[in-house]
């Protein structure tokens, strides 16, 4: 089936998808809302001091355009390509599969990385050292591919469920904490000058990547037309407040030391209800890791069978491309290579660091291949497009700032391409052989 003959079927026939609103946006929280939260207030805060609260601001400013696009591209073609489909609609079948392998294989090595980074805060709790964080890290792999093996429904209820507790955790943060604010921590406001800001964006962005994992889930909505503009917009609202108050809270309540606090957001759980401090990092840790981990296995396991749909993939991940279905064999494909993945790091001993590279720079060529798309499909003159165009502008200074990190991504752009060719070959040669007989 061509991407072109599902995406119409779907988007023009009724909708067999079961998520709701609700689900939808509890998987956006997930999927943005990542373990940065954690750690990355404070290290912006050490660059840029209280001026760090500007770099958030408008991150979260500009990140409500690029979470627009994406919407608007997912309610106007729900299939389960996602930022793929639109590629291909836009530039064709060679562009669809970069984007696509950009994205697929970027989740094997991201879940990983930010499964021993939940499993380093157990072990500073537990102990055990790196046998706990390996062990952490298998369980929430085990946990996360076993929630989406029973469907995306069951999926999206536990995502409601880790992004309630989650909201809860970061909302009971901020409020216990308040009493100990105090506004001469604002000063002074730029104690490493005003240009501190810009490093500091560099380095928060990464906290707002995963505006497009759920497009590939797009045809599960039980109305993507509306559900999925709806979920995205009560995203952006969720998640720019909750950042916006822990970061300010950081500030407020630790002051100059809110950029030595390995872990801000228990710091101030122990400051407003007391409790160890380790035990709530690492409670913070797996809500935060898990929620993420969710959500980009649910995309990335449909975005598997489609590419296997669409000739970009072998044929055999083809089965669960349809809404409601479930993409068993791509899941078994995510899993399988992010616990390789997770072996590799162990045997190695180099850390999730190079994980870390190498996802974030497949990302931001999915957003600029994708963004680019976007200004090809979406009717000129209208709002989704007017934001497709800043969500560009500000993708292209996301690249610039990615630098050679951008090499993995060329690496999987070159694999993408070989295989069709190689897959094309293979197909000539069965039509000449057909022939002859």
């Amino acid at each position: 089936m061509s991407t072109s003959t599902s995406s119409s079927a779907q988007h023009n026939g009724p909708s067999h998808g079961r998520l709701t609103v609700l689900q939808g946006a509890a998987l956006y929280v997930g999927a943005v809302l990542g373990t940065g939260v954690i750690a990355l207030p404070a290290l912006a805060a050490k660059i840029a001091g209280p001026a760090s609260l500007l770099a958030w601001l408008a991150l979260v400013v500009l990140s409500a355009p690029l979470a627009a696009t994406f919407a608007a591209l997912g309610a106007r073609y729900p299939d389960a390509g996602g930022v793929a489909t639109y590629a291909r609609k836009a530039y064709g079948a060679r562009a669809s599969a970069i984007v696509g392998w950009c994205f697929y294989f970027a989740v094997p090595a991201g879940a990983p990385a930010g499964a021993m980074f939940a499993g380093a805060y157990v072990a500073d709790a537990l102990g055990g050292g790196e046998q706990t964080v390996f062990l952490t890290s298998a369980a929430l792999l085990v946990i996360v591919t076993a929630a989406n093996a029973l469907g995306v429904t069951v999926s999206g209820r536990m995502q409601v469920v880790l992004s309630t507790l989650l909201v809860a955790l970061l909302l009971t943060a901020v409020a216990a904490s308040a009493p100990h604010a105090n506004a001469n921590n604002l000063r002074p406001f730029a104690p490493n000058g005003w240009f501190a800001v810009v490093p500091a964006a560099a380095l928060l962005v990464w906290s707002f990547a995963g505006w497009e994992a759920i497009t590939h889930l797009a045809g599960e909505f039980r109305r993507p037309a509306r559900d999925l503009p709806l979920a995205s917009a009560i995203a952006v609202v969720v998640v720019g407040t909750l950042y916006l108050a822990v970061a300010l809270a950081s500030v407020l309540v630790l002051g100059p030391s809110a950029g030595d606090a390995a872990a801000p957001l228990a710091e101030l759980l122990v400051i407003g209800i007391g409790g160890d401090i380790r035990v709530l990092a690492a409670a913070a840790a797996l809500l935060l890791t898990l929620g993420t981990m969710n959500a980009y296995f649910a995309g990335a396991a449909k975005l598997g069978a489609a590419l296997g749909r669409d000739g970009a993939l072998p044929a055999w991940l083809a089965a669960g491309t349809l809404a409601g279905d479930v993409p068993r064999r791509s899941l078994a494909v995510v899993s399988g290579l992010s616990a390789l993945c997770m072996c590799a790091i162990a045997f190695a001993g180099v850390g999730p660091k190079p994980l870390v590279l190498m996802t974030t720079g497949s990302f931001v060529t999915v957003y600029a291949l994708g963004c680019a798309a976007a200004l090809r499909l979406l009717p000129r003159g209208t709002a989704a497009y007017r934001c497709a165009q800043c969500a560009l502008v500000c993708v292209v200074a996301l690249c610039l700032a990615t630098g050679w990190f951008l090499l993995w991504p060329l690496v999987m752009s070159g694999c993408a391409l070989l295989y069709l060719r190689l897959d094309r070959r293979r197909s000539n040669r069965a039509a000449v052989q057909c022939d002859v007989s």
